[in-house]
C-alpha cells in the first residue's frame, strides 16, 4: 500500500474472498479480514493476510463447516468496488 499523497493517513486494507464453484449459494463477495494501517507521506507499506482452512470455509446444509475444492478468488484492496480491489486466483484440491 502506498500513500502517494503529501499527508499521512490512515488506511484500512480489505479481504475479501469468492468461492467461484460453490455447491451452495454463498455471496459474490465474502469480507474475511481487514487491517488498519497508518502511512506517513510518501510512505509503502506491505501488509499480509493469512488464508487459512478456516477463511475458506463456510456452514454446509448439514450444519458442519466446510472447504470445497476448487477455485477460490481473493480480493484485497480498500473498498469493495470492484476498480478498488487487486485480484488472484487459489486453487484448492481435493
Amino acid at each position: 500500500v502506498k500513500n502517494s499523497g503529501d499527508r499521512a493517513g490512515d488506511e484500512i486494507v480489505q479481504l475479501y474472498i469468492r468461492d467461484n464453484f460453490s455447491r451452495v449459494t454463498r455471496p459474490v463477495k465474502e469480507l474475511k479480514g481487514f487491517k488498519r494501517i497508518h502511512l506517513d507521506a510518501k510512505q509503502s507499506q506491505k501488509v499480509t493476510f493469512d488464508i487459512t482452512p478456516d477463511t475458506l470455509a463456510y456452514f454446509d446444509l448439514d450444519m458442519n463447516w466446510r472447504v470445497e475444492p476448487g477455485d477460490f478468488t481473493i480480493m484485497v484492496g480498500s473498498s469493495s468496488r470492484k476498480s478498488d480491489l487487486k485480484t488472484v486466483t487459489l486453487t484448492v484440491k481435493p
